[in-house]
């Protein structure tokens, strides 16, 4: 990719404009190696399905971008995007929903048609290969025990269903954190094992560097179904665990075991801290950088993706005419000062710190387009910081890299990403009327 870039926009092009025109490159040395190992990126394919053709365009943008890790969150409370066989309820109910939300949850707007569809275990195995040509590893998300309710009403014994009739339940068609988890069960625990032995089948473990890892959430568990159900609380005192806290760590230390023991690595958001970590658990801290410097100085990895940092579905400008605005303002310069290891670990700690991930969530990002919107220019600054041994953050030189983006925007533009322009969103990447939630001042430093 290095080269690449010395060859001109049109070396991004899928096919060449001149026929038989010679790039040429003065012979030079390029010296050139990551600062860090893990260079990852979020897509959110379940709250907004994007089809099997947009992430293999998007793996080709990260490559192009030396980005290594691609995090495919693959079921959450609005959708099952994972063909799973001997539980096909997963997709023919869980995988869509009747209607969604527009915009923010807040909004009292209805897209009035169904959403859905899913990857087929040969259309992932396919997203795998083209990865891993790409030296990108996949790294797969089965969210569990909260994000649940897709699974749930595809098989309404898996949630708590001495509180809640379950029964009643559909795939979520809103946003937010949903009141419906996981019961803790034993009959759970199996259901999940034999979800999780077809997607390492999918997700082998010698697809790339990071491809050992598989991603159980953790995070956003409510606990009040727990606290009302007969059966949790019945499990609390047969494991002799403190509280639902304790039944969570219960829940993932379970998988963090099955999956050692077939050789993989577990890898949760930052909540599973709570209640004590799992022995061999890596940790995506998304709530700040607290939970990844506790994690780290505790000798556990740690991927380092703080909210009111690399958030990309978060505003990047304070215009009213920015398309649903949600968050901090994020701007182009604000990612490309970014710091992945914070200043208070210790080199020891700091080893752990895997790397950094931006991430795309896709409530509002609901076309191939938006998510292009959200992505760039940031995505190409957060390249730069996962990649670049880079100055001290208010040492950065943002002018330096304004100019050199002079020249990639020609590179996307090549590579047809529809770009937020620097001076402000094109008419028709607007979208008035949809409402978002932007929050100001300056984003909490935690």
């Amino acid at each position: 990719q290095t080269l690449r870039q010395l060859l001109g926009p049109d070396a991004f092009r899928r096919a060449p404009v001149r026929p038989g025109a010679a790039h040429r490159v003065p012979p030079r040395a390029i010296g050139d190696a990551p600062r860090f190992r893990w260079r990852g990126l979020l897509l959110d394919v379940a709250r907004h399905f994007l089809p099997k053709d947009g992430v293999l365009r998007y793996l080709d943008l990260m490559a192009a971008h030396k980005l290594n890790v691609l995090h495919l969150h693959l079921t959450d409370d609005q959708g099952w995007r994972i063909e799973i066989k001997r539980y096909p309820e997963l997709t023919r109910t869980g995988s869509w929903r009747s209607r969604s939300k527009l915009g923010h949850r807040l909004s009292s707007r209805w897209e009035e048609k169904p959403h859905g569809g899913h990857y087929t275990q040969d259309d992932l195995r396919e997203i795998v290969a083209y990865a891993a040509e790409r030296h990108i590893s996949v790294v797969p998300e089965i969210d569990l025990p909260g994000h649940s309710q897709a699974a749930i009403a595809a098989y309404p014994e898996l949630g708590n269903t001495d509180v809640v009739d379950t029964a009643a339940l559909t795939v979520w068609d809103d946003w937010g954190v949903n009141p419906n988890v996981l019961a803790p069960t034993e009959d759970v625990l199996r259901f999940y094992e034999g979800v999780l032995e077809e997607v390492l089948d999918v997700f082998p473990a010698d697809a790339g560097e990071f491809a050992p890892f598989v991603h159980i959430g953790g995070d956003e568990c409510p606990k009040d179904q727990w606290r009302a159900s007969a059966t949790a609380q019945a499990r609390v005192r047969e494991l002799g665990v403190a509280g639902e806290d304790g039944l969570q760590a219960w829940f993932i230390g379970h998988f963090d075991a099955w999956l050692a023991e077939r050789g993989r690595r577990l890898i949760g958001w930052d909540e599973i801290l709570e209640g004590g970590l799992a022995k061999g658990a890596a940790v995506s801290s998304w709530r700040g950088y607290a939970g990844g410097i506790a994690a780290a100085r505790a000798g556990h990895d740690v991927v380092m993706c703080p909210e009111q940092q690399v958030y990309l579905d978060h505003r990047q400008a304070p215009g009213e005419d920015e398309p649903v605005p949600i968050g901090f303002v994020r701007t182009l310069e604000d990612v490309y000062r970014f710091e992945p290891v914070p200043a208070g670990l210790d080199a020891e700690a700091a080893a752990h710190v895997l790397g950094p991930q931006a991430n795309l969530w896709s409530e509002v990002l609901d076309s191939q387009e938006r998510v292009d919107y959200q992505a760039f220019p940031r995505l190409a600054a957060f390249a730069e910081v996962a990649w670049s041994a880079l100055p001290a953050s208010g040492e950065r030189d943002f002018t330096g890299f304004e100019q050199r983006m002079t020249a990639h925007y020609r590179r996307l533009d090549a590579l047809g990403v529809g770009y937020r322009p620097p001076a402000g969103p094109h008419p028709w990447q607007r979208r008035p009327g949809i409402l978002g939630r932007p929050l100001d001042g300056p984003p909490p430093q935690r």
